[in-house]
């Protein structure tokens, strides 16, 4: 690397080399990550990470410049520096790390300067040598500012000033910025403002500019220090207002800029100086251009470029507008830009052109090239640069004209092409671009190998897939040459592209729609010319998930239950998971919430319950979802409520009032009973659209205020509407008018498109903006264009109130970038979203070729063809279309041709099948390209022929001049011959019979036959096929029966008379029912057409029948009450004349009589009766325990007789309880009302009977307490496991009855 030219900085870069194959070249093989694969393959050196190519250091650390690279062998590391080999064995202070090339330089001892240079790292194994950047290593410097002596400055208000900084050049260059001696920065504004070289600059001077401490700051970066220039003293001097004596003493030891106080004036420039300047600025890097101004008033800065626009997204304007700053330049970046300085007594312009060079930069990536022996490659170093960058070659690190000859090696230019490489051949090459801006060095190998098919992807495993879903089965494979990919389903017919497969350059298998019969076991083949490796996997195709029962809308009462039922179908090899949510979260951690397998129950809902609740059953390949809401309302029917729209809000208020927002408030009016859901506000724009009402926004009924955000230029009036259950409430009345400003457009139009309707244009469409989304008046569009992957520049036109503009004269279907930019008075809209579009088509101007046609049978062909050349599609190529028509049958000389029929088929396809064809027929077929224009030219029509098949059906079979032993046969020709007749077969045999079925031969020119001898009074069955030399065709058949000749020669019945009975039928019965008829009859004949008919006595209506469908009984539903009817059964032939018929049955249907009742027997009299006795039941005992409420308690001498406490029966005569008596005995009855739910209602008085009857809680002391532990649940207990011999109390036997 020695004999590379250091001033041209070249520096070298890992990157890949980019390959491109000729001919049979083999495309690039990636070598595997996978470890176990990589392990005995060789590999170059190829470079992972290394320092950047300027190296500033930091004096007080130790130098590490990294070099690491990988390769088979692992490779070793050289160094050199400044163009010689650096040998780091001698040097102590310097350290390799261990299987690294990474140097650790150690200056602790030493000075940094001593180890700066221009160092190379080369990482070389025995198949070759990769080489590093050009690394410069440089001491990072913060040197002194230089002394100097600042004058004071003494200047006249108004005049310009310029405080020079000039800071010390240090690497890296220092940041500067001025403060005073109290480390406060000096204020800065559109007058005042600090340039990039660190000078300060004044557009004019005012007395507060006086101070004396101006002072420049220089920051260095790596070493983090601060220098300062001495202070800087400015003396501003009003001379007009000074007298001579102040004046002279101002004057004294100071610099005097200025006789008189300078006025107002137009703006000049201080920098750059002149009316233009030029600047030159690489590609990609930041352009940064500044403007200052002298003149009174300050004056303002603009930019605007001559022929174009500044680019949106790479541009913005620094210091107070006098820098321009456009970031990652480019060559369209170049030309003139105008900086106009503006104040009210005129206008100064400064031109500066920008010219953009390039350093070498990379067009496309490279990469390493894999070969096998005697393949062929190419390296290709594609780089672009101004000037074009000269290009050089190395190999292994050597220039490659100085290395040694290798034949198979041919360079042109930017390429090697190398041919038929040989073993041993791998190299390293490195290719050089430079120009005069710097230089790129990458290293791409290229690495000959020689190794058979490996398989990479596991072997036996199993892909599961749900069904109508794309399955991807992979083979990932490596080996030299690239093996080819071939797959096999059950170790069956290879897979090859179709319909339903599509096989990947990289070896995945893609079925589009997986079905269950995909299943299976899959085989994937890897081969090359050194051996082939096989791996299996398999597919499982499982059945999806589906939700058959979704949940439901739940309205339930508070404190009942719901449940939500979601019944699932799935496929039963996944293990299911179910999940209900509430409101699309958690379900509360609460015990009454119970999950089933395919239900939720919700017990005891409260109010807090109401929401939508989704269940999801997921399994490890798909899930289904539905969702249902429970609405909870009050258990019990409170009173009537009224419920009504809420008024109007009222009040409306805009406070806040800002450019772009306000804040609404109002006041709600009365919500009738039914809260206010929400608020919705509506606004009004009188400039656009005038009482026209839009919907704004929508806040919840909560809030009585709103903040609303507004776009420019529109006259806002706003109303708010309120929401409750019933509906919405009228608009309130409109809030007083507020009007935005005008601005530049916040957005573009949409939905823009390029599409072509000729073959020279394109159609640049988009929707039209509105009013509002104007943003100001003055509304246009900036339409650009561009055709894609071309250095062409934009082309733009700029149109107002229309939506679409026609690009004409571009090539037939070629892709353009198209953008729509809306700009206004007030400024352009945002950057435009590039959209790609395509200029019109035009039909296929070729046919396809070679067409040929492979007839498979008697009625399927294949039809192949070559595809056309892309560049003769001109548009999207949609297909083919296959056009085919039978010309003539081989058979019938008088055939005529048919109507064409036509398939289409994909654009990729160069085959297909043709159905359904005519056997022993002459076709002709075209095919053609198709585009979105239309049809190409057809190619030269094609015939073909079709070979016999088989005949179908004869046209016809009947019996005729049928007698008691025989009849006659007849058929038809079937008139799908199908080829030439070489004869029939007829069979017969009797039906539900076990005799053998008879054949007969029939030749081909035969068209009846008689059969005699055949059974009296027997039903046959025929069958008939026609045969060609293809076999025989579809059969025909027909029954009849043989009987007497009597009847077989009896003409058919006329309508309205009835035939005498005959043999075929037997006898008939009927029987009347409440609403029909029921028949019965015997019959031995064919069953297919019999009907019973009838009609009224004495009619002359025509006969009605319904068809019996081979029963012997029927339902006759259509008579008519206290009608007379006549009534048969017939069976009918096909030309559906009467052949047997029954006697006629006279049926007459009895009026319906009124139905005399027993009403004593009736159920709802019995009911009424009981209930009655019962409510006249529970008055008398209400009137006997009115009567008798009261009396003494004998409690002692009860508990004497009776030693069961519990045991205290009532007295027989008086049904008191015995000496003691209540106080309260003449109290009214309480707790006796039967409350809603059917219940009795205990009343918490200690009196009421109902406490002291049959199952009572609680007995009385003698004295009249009561007992304690007598009450509760011990009694309640004894009377559940015991029948109680006390005397039933009144009020529970009324109790019992309500």
């Amino acid at each position: 690397m020695s004999t590379m030219n250091w001033k041209r900085r070249f520096t070298l870069c890992e990157c890949a080399v980019m390959v491109l194959l000729l001919g049979h070249m083999t495309s690039a093989l990636e070598v595997p990550l996978d470890s176990k694969v990589l392990e005995g393959l060789p590999q170059p050196p190829t470079i992972t990470h290394q320092s950047p190519k300027d190296y500033i250091i930091d004096p007080r650390e130790n130098i590490v410049i990294h070099c690491e690279a990988k390769g088979n062998p692992h490779p070793s590391f050289s160094w050199t520096r400044n163009g010689t080999h650096f040998d780091v064995e001698k040097d102590h202070k310097v350290i390799t790390r261990s299987n690294s090339g990474t140097l650790v330089i150690d200056i602790s001892e030493e000075k940094a300067e001593a180890y700066e240079g221009v160092y190379q790292c080369m990482a070389r194994n025995e198949h070759g040598t990769a080489v590093s950047n050009n690394i410069v290593i440089r001491q990072s410097k913060s040197p002194l500012w230089s002394k100097e002596r600042n004058e004071p400055i003494t200047v006249q208000v108004g005049v310009s000033l310029i405080l020079h900084c000039r800071p010390p050049a240090g690497l890296p260059p220092p940041i500067i910025f001025w403060m005073d001696n109290n480390f406060q920065r000096l204020p800065q504004n559109s007058r005042v403002s600090q340039a990039l070289n660190g000078d300060l600059y004044f557009s004019n001077v005012l007395a507060e500019d006086t101070r004396n401490d101006y002072i420049c700051y220089a920051r260095f970066p790596h070493t983090q220090t601060i220098q300062q220039k001495q202070p800087i003293t400015v003396n501003v001097l009003n001379v007009d207002a000074m007298n001579e004596t102040v004046l002279a003493a101002y004057l004294n030891d100071t610099d005097f800029l200025g006789d008189r106080p300078a006025g107002e004036r137009k703006p000049s420039f201080m920098y750059p100086s002149g009316d233009s300047s030029t600047v030159s600025v690489l590609r990609g890097e930041t352009l940064e251009l500044e403007c200052f101004a002298d003149g009174l008033p300050t004056p303002e800065i603009s930019w605007t470029k001559a022929n174009g626009d500044l680019p949106n997204d790479r541009f913005s304007f620094h210091n107070f507008q006098k820098t321009l700053k456009i970031t990652e330049v480019m060559e369209a970046d170049g030309g003139d830009y105008h900086c106009l300085a503006r104040n009210r007594l005129g206008n100064a312009q400064h031109i500066i052109t920008v010219v953009v060079k390039a350093a070498p930069f990379w067009i496309s990536a490279p990469r390493n090239l894999v070969l096998a022996p005697k393949e062929m490659g190419m390296l290709i170093c594609h780089v672009g640069g101004n000037p074009k960058p000269t290009i050089t070659w190395l190999v292994n690190g050597v220039p490659i004209e100085n290395s040694h000859k290798d034949p198979s090696r041919k360079i042109e230019d930017n390429t090697i092409i190398l041919s038929d490489v040989q073993t041993g051949s791998s190299a390293v090459y490195q290719c050089n671009a430079s120009n005069e801006f710097g230089y790129l060095l990458a290293n791409a190998f290229v690495n000959v190998l020689a190794e058979p098919p490996r398989v990479l992807t596991p072997p036996n495993y199993v892909y599961q897939v749900i069904s109508n879903r794309q399955a991807m089965l992979d083979c990932a494979s490596f080996g030299s040459p690239i093996p080819k990919i071939t797959w096999f389903k059950d170790g069956q017919t290879a897979i090859v592209n179709g319909d339903s497969y599509i096989l990947h350059e990289n070896g995945t298998l893609q079925i589009n729609v997986a079905q269950p019969l995909n299943s299976g076991k899959y085989t994937c083949v890897a081969t090359n010319s050194l051996g082939n490796r096989e791996n299996h996997v398999y597919l499982e195709v499982k059945e999806p998930t589906r939700i058959l029962k979704q949940p439901e809308y739940k309205k339930v009462q508070r404190s009942s239950k719901a449940v939500f039922e979601c019944k699932v179908k799935h496929d039963p090899t996944l293990i299911p998971t179910m999940t209900w949510l509430k409101d699309n979260g958690e379900l509360p951690d609460d015990e009454r919430f119970v999950v089933d397998s395919d239900s939720l129950t919700i017990n005891d809902v409260t109010q807090e319950d109401e929401g939508t609740y989704t269940c999801i059953m997921n399994t490890t390949l798909d899930q289904d979802s539905a969702s249902a809401t429970l609405t909870v309302v009050e258990a019990t029917a409170a009173p009537p409520i009224i419920y009504e729209r809420p008024d109007p809000p009222r009040d409306l208020e805009l406070t806040d009032q800002k450019e772009r927002s306000v804040q609404l408030t109002w006041t709600p009016g009365d919500e009738h009973n039914s809260p206010v859901q929400s608020f919705l506000i509506q606004y009004e724009d009188s400039l656009h659209e005038q009482d026209v009402w839009n919907n704004m926004t929508e806040v919840p009924g909560t809030s009585t205020t709103a903040h609303l955000d507004l776009s420019p230029y529109v006259y806002y009036s706003f109303r708010v509407l309120a929401l409750n259950d019933v509906g919405l409430s009228e608009a309130s009345i409109p809030s007083n008018q507020y009007r935005t400003n005008p601005a530049s457009p916040d957005e573009n139009p949409s939905d823009v498109e390029g599409t072509g309707t000729e073959p020279d244009n394109m159609v640049i469409s988009w929707n039209e903006m509105t009013g509002l989304q104007s943003n100001g008046p003055g509304l246009q569009y900036k339409v650009s264009w561009r055709q894609k992957d071309t250095d062409e520049d934009w082309m733009s036109i700029i149109v107002a109130n229309v939506s679409e503009y026609v690009v004409t004269g571009t090539p037939t279907f070629v892709p353009y970038e198209v953008t729509v930019q809306a700009i206004n008075d007030y400024g352009s809209g945002p950057k435009p979203e590039v959209v790609l579009g395509y200029s019109g088509e035009d039909r296929p101007t070729m046919a396809p070729e070679s067409v040929k046609v492979l007839v498979q049978n008697s009625t399927v062909a294949e039809v192949h063809w070559e595809p056309i050349p892309p560049s003769t599609v001109k548009g999207k190529m949609l297909g083919y279309k296959v056009s085919y028509w039978k010309e003539k049958s081989l058979q019938k000389e008088d055939s005529k041709p048919e109507k064409p029929q036509e398939l289409t088929f994909s654009g990729n396809e160069t085959e297909g099948r043709l159905p359904d064809l005519q056997p022993y027929s002459q076709y002709s077929i075209n095919v053609r390209a198709f585009n979105g224009k239309g049809d190409g030219p057809p190619s030269t029509n094609q015939k073909f022929e079709t070979p016999e098949g088989v005949p179908g059906p004869p046209t016809f079979l009947r019996i005729t001049n049928p007698n008691l032993e025989s009849f006659t046969v007849e058929w038809g020709p079937p008139v799908d011959d199908n080829g030439r007749i070489t004869g029939y077969i007829l069979k017969y045999q009797p039906i539900n019979n076990t005799e053998e079925l008879k054949e007969m031969t029939l030749l081909a020119n035969e068209t009846s036959v008689i059969l005699e001898n055949l059974k009296y009074s027997t039903r046959y069955k025929f069958y008939l096929n026609a045969m060609t030399i293809k076999g025989s065709g579809p059969i025909v058949t027909t029954a009849i029966t043989i009987m007497d000749e009597a009847l077989i020669r009896q003409p058919a019945v006329e309508a309205g008379k009835a035939r005498p009975v005959g043999p075929v039928f037997g006898s008939v019965n009927f029987s009347l029912e409440e609403d029909h008829a029921i028949l019965n009859w015997e019959y031995t004949g064919d069953e297919n057409n019999v009907y019973v008919e009838y009609m009224l006595d004495n009619s002359k209506e025509a006969w009605k029948r319904e068809a019996v469908n081979g029963s012997r009984t029927y339902q006759l539903k259509s008579l008519k009450a206290g009608m007379t009817y006549r009534v048969r059964v017939v069976a009918k032939d096909h030309g559906d004349a009467t052949v047997h018929s029954t006697e006629e049955l006279l049926i007459a249907v009895p009026a319906m009589t009124s139905r005399q009742v027993d009403i004593a027997t009736q159920g709802w009299f019995i009911g009424l009766m009981c209930a009655i006795a019962l409510l006249i039941l529970v008055l008398l005992i209400v009137c006997f325990i009115k009567r008798n409420k009261g009396g003494k308690y004998p409690v002692k001498e009860k508990e004497e007789a009776h030693q069961d406490p519990e045991i205290q029966p009532m007295k027989e005569d008086d049904g008191t309880f015995g000496e003691y008596s209540d106080t309260e005995d003449h109290k009214p009855l309480k707790g006796s009302r039967t409350p809603s739910n059917g219940t009795v209602k205990k009343d918490d008085s200690d009196d009421s009977l109902v406490d002291y009857g049959e199952g009572g809680d609680g007995q009385f002391n003698e004295d009249g307490s009561f007992i304690g532990q007598y009450s509760g649940k011990k009694e309640k207990d004894t009377a559940e496991g015991n029948e109680s011999s006390e005397a039933p109390s009144p009020v529970n036997a009324m109790n019992s009855f309500v």
